[in-house]
């Protein structure tokens, strides 16, 4: 049952061409996802980084910073856990769906775009699926009404195939060529769809997932000078770039959603899928045409990268804003992305939450209503972790030796230097007990299948 009203206002209007025609404002909230891929904790200007965000950065400062916002160590899984609101591990997805490509989410899970299509919802993904390889198993089974863009995990920005030749560009499950780079193909196609396709009749969810700043990093001139003096690494200088050729095709869609009047009625996420990865070397990918690179994003001052389950893999730069709805600031509670279905399914007035979603509604604790620091038990294909606050236990399992834990207060030391397992034993008891117990409710099916 919702719990706002549905109000809808009437506007008539007459062009000098066209009939008479009724346009109808929805004034539920609309839901603006936006996804970055592989974007590190210092890969955003508002965090410190030398590389130029600036439309990201000003829904940093006017909206609110999420600045413990945890994902998985890799794309999939976290994208899984968003739109079912539980760790992606319970479905057995804890890796990067490849080369497999059966490998999809399960027919019984209830997804957030089909529940909120159940109240009324238009529904829309704009650039990366990765949840699925086959239209088939692509958006549309999972609730989107409308889907473009690519169904693997990564593409060359132009042919837009897979690393293996594989073709991953579709239009709504059809496979289609197009000329043009991806992430201004994928922003230029969620704009057109706001300005001629939608239902005005109803609140939208919209999914904008770039395949930026992942590699292969194949950006113009334009967009890599004006780092020439700044960014002495060329590989580092091509993912500024691609970077901030994202944060200027961001800025156009949400230009277009003040253009439509649409955004005091629009809430935004914007997301980093995990951390960066430190570096890429393609051997035969693509045919071998695309360079390594040795410097990619950075997760400056957090540990590690992509694919671990350190900080600067699972620790993602995250913002909300919704205009007159949210003071500015900084939130330190810690949030999951399965913590994100319950909450914009609350704010969308629905209360029917499906039965397996675990996560919690953050919309209290970013109003000052309350305070939320729940567990976030976060399992990746080389570690597991569980994060109290302020507490982080890692367990490392291996074929052929002794398991590792790691125990860190992660507010006093982000860095995860200090391993303090021998002096806090009886913490780290409990800490152990409360993953393995987390641990035994995972389907144990697991994808290790990396991209």
């Amino acid at each position: 049952m919702c719990r706002y009203i549905l109000l809808l206002t009437l506007t008539l209007f007459l062009s000098c061409n066209d009939e008479k025609k009724e346009v109808v404002k929805a004034t539920t909230p609309n839901i603006l996802v936006i996804i970055a891929d592989d974007a590190g904790w210092n890969d955003v200007g508002y965090n410190g980084s030398e590389i130029f965000t600036p439309n990201i950065d000003v829904l940093a400062k006017e909206g609110i910073q999420l600045n413990r916002f945890y994902v998985s160590p890799t794309c999939s899984p976290s994208r899984a856990s968003f739109l079912t609101g539980r760790p992606a591990s319970r479905i057995g997805i804890v890796a990067p769906i490849s080369n497999r490509s059966e490998i999809s989410l399960p027919d019984s899970i209830v997804t957030l775009p089909q529940q909120l299509k159940k109240y009324q919802y238009q529904t829309a993904l704009f650039g990366k699926w990765h949840l699925g390889l086959k239209p088939s198993s692509g958006p549309k089974k999972y609730g989107f009404d409308y889907s473009y863009g690519f169904l693997h995990g990564q593409i060359d920005q132009y042919s837009h195939e897979y690393k293996n030749g594989d073709p991953s560009w579709h239009k709504n499950g059809t496979f289609i060529s197009e000329n043009g780079h991806a992430t201004d193909l994928i922003g230029t196609e969620a704009i057109n769809w706001l300005t001629k396709h939608r239902d005005t009749t109803k609140s939208f969810y919209v999914q904008l997932a770039y395949s930026a700043p992942h590699f292969p990093l194949q950006e113009t001139e334009a967009w890599k000078k004006p780092y020439v003096h700044s960014i002495k690494n060329s590989s580092r200088r091509d993912f500024a770039a691609a970077m901030s050729h994202m944060d200027n095709n961001i800025g156009k869609v949400l230009n277009k959603l003040d253009d439509l009047g649409l955004t005091e009625n629009t809430i935004i996420l914007f997301m980093s899928d995990n951390g960066a990865m430190e570096n890429w070397f393609p051997s035969n990918q693509y045919e071998g045409r695309h360079a390594a690179n040795d410097v990619l994003g950075s997760n400056t001052p957090l540990k590690d990268w992509k694919t671990s389950n350190y900080e600067g893999a699972i620790r993602v730069p995250a913002v909300l804003y919704w205009k007159g709805k949210l003071n500015p600031g900084i939130s330190n509670n810690y949030i999951s992305a399965i913590d994100m279905m319950p909450t914009i399914l609350d704010l969308a007035g629905i209360d029917e939450i499906p039965a397996l979603v675990e996560g919690r509604n953050i919309w209290p604790t970013l109003t000052g209503k309350d305070t939320l620091n729940s567990s976030i038990y976060v399992r990746g294909h080389l570690q597991e972790s569980i994060i109290e606050k302020p507490w982080k236990l890692i367990r490392t399992r291996h074929l052929t030796s002794d398991t590792e834990y790691e125990l860190y207060n992660i507010e006093l030391d982000p860095e995860e230097t200090n391993n303090v397992v021998k002096e806090q034993e009886a913490l780290f008891s409990s800490l152990k007990v409360s993953l393995e117990d987390q641990f035994k409710l995972d389907d144990q099916n697991v994808n290790l299948d990396i991209q």
